[in-house]
């Protein structure tokens, strides 16, 4: 996802993700049998004539992300003779596009990195309902979940092309080596990793504090696993308070880490001053004496490890975020929608032509890519951890949620320096506070969902 903001996620519980997603850096031999789904689209999705055509196309992705989804849209171009602009935008999204629909110019398509914001633009009556090509596409490739997640109130509005698995703990081989340390299963096991890595000398666990957003992906693990699904819902919708005691197991675990500085890469105030590309590239520089051993995050950090000298599968490995108490393994996802602002030709076939195979195949052989298509060849990733990594996500069917933040009033659960993001970084830097804790939690989320219910 993106390697400076804030990757957007959907969450899935599976209790079989371990045995699907043993992440041995097996071979993977094959495609997932869709069992009954549609027939695999062609992928060209018409490849319609648009000479003379120009789109615009905004998204919040830079660097390499920004690289790979041109690469896509330079396809689309081959194929339509359209012509393509990346327009970069800034986050939040919605308010970028905003100012852009209020002065009168808004993009054709538009990336959408929450459901929320889906929501909050088809409320603004901002956006145009999916054309007959892309539904073809989305009922071909898509499964029911994700279909559902770019609709509002029926209607069809988006095509969720990037996703991403969040459940992830990447780690460097070379210190697990030499400390004799193994893959934890379990929370406790995790926390006597750290412990045995520590006392080889090298610190454990690296987080990219700094980022608030990191900081939800570590609670909504936790949460999902120990709380489970329907309190997850719950506390999704706020129809439980923060203050309630699931919340204070969660963060009461969350402080089994958090409280032990020693176990933190840069301790507690090097933890909030790391970014989070930083938090990645410093477990796999300095071979087997990094700043920290693992680092929690999704499928894309692999963008940012290949910044570095280790090589995925050798020198970067991973495991399956860990099971919290009698809970199961949790699997958060990430994604971003293509939404139309324009109802054109050209913003309706390049809505069809990334909820094809063909489009997805572009951006996944480039790594850091994960796609919700059941129909791409899982032979287009580029290494077997990826290939695991997809298919576990495939894998989970309709079986997941979207991420509870980004179901929250931006204000409250998307917004650096405010809401969940400032609590919990306030959180890490004094994880005895709890209480205190919840309580700013609380008050924050009921003043933003009061506000949005007015709005």
């Amino acid at each position: 996802m993106r390697t400076t903001l804030r990757p957007r996620k959907a969450v899935v519980t599976l209790t079989a993700f371990t045995a699907i997603t043993a992440l041995a850096l097996t071979a993977c031999g094959g495609g997932e049998d869709d069992k009954g789904s549609a027939e695999p689209s062609t992928g060209t999705a018409g490849a319609p004539s648009l000479k003379g055509e120009k789109i615009e196309v905004a998204a919040v992705w830079t660097g390499p992300e920004q690289e790979n989804f041109t690469k896509v849209l330079k396809e689309f171009e081959k194929r339509t003779g359209a012509t393509v602009t990346f327009v970069p935008a800034q986050d939040p999204i919605v308010n970028f596009l905003g100012t852009k629909i209020a002065g009168g110019s808004p993009p054709d398509v538009a990336m959408l990195p929450q459901v929320g914001a889906i929501q909050q633009a088809a409320a603004q009556k901002w956006l145009k309902p999916v054309g007959p090509e892309a539904k073809a596409q989305l009922a071909a490739n898509y499964s029911r979940g994700w279909q559902e997640l770019g609709a509002v109130d029926g209607t069809q509005y988006g095509v969720y092309f990037k996703a991403a698995n969040k459940s992830l703990v990447w780690y460097n081989s070379a210190v697990f080596e030499n400390a004799g340390a193994v893959e934890p299963k379990t929370w406790k096991d995790f926390l006597a990793t750290a412990e045995t890595i520590s006392a080889s000398g090298v610190t454990p666990v690296s987080v990219g504090g700094a980022d608030g957003w990191t900081l939800t992906d570590w609670f909504e693990n936790v949460y999902l696993s120990q709380a489970g699904p329907a309190k997850y819902d719950q506390l999704a919708k706020h129809t439980i308070k923060w203050t309630d005691p699931s919340v204070t197991a969660a963060l009461t675990t969350l402080a089994e880490l958090f409280g032990k500085p020693a176990l933190l890469a840069g301790g507690t105030s090097g933890a909030l001053q790391t970014e989070y590309p930083v938090s990645v590239t410093q477990t796999f520089t300095g071979g087997d004496q990094p700043k920290g051993a693992m680092v929690f995050e999704g499928d894309f950090a692999a963008v940012n490890i290949a910044q570095t000298q280790a090589k995925i599968g050798t020198d970067a490995k991973v495991f399956p975020f860990p099971a919290v108490g009698a809970g199961t393994t949790p699997v958060v996802t990430a994604g971003d929608a293509a939404v139309a602002l324009k109802d054109t030709k050209g913003a309706q076939a390049l809505l069809a032509f990334l909820a094809s195979p063909d489009a997805a195949k572009i951006w996944a052989a480039e790594g850091g890519f994960l796609s919700p298509n059941k129909n791409l060849d899982p032979a287009a990733y580029p290494n077997d951890v990826q290939r695991e990594i997809a298919k576990a996500l495939i894998g989970a069917g309709d079986g997941f949620r979207f991420d509870m933040s980004d179901q929250m009033p931006q204000s409250f659960g998307g917004t650096p320096g405010k809401g969940e993001w400032k609590a919990l970084q306030d959180f890490l830097k004094n994880p005895k506070d709890i209480a205190g804790t919840q309580a700013r939690l609380e008050a924050d989320a009921e003043k933003a969902y009061r506000a949005a219910a007015k709005s």
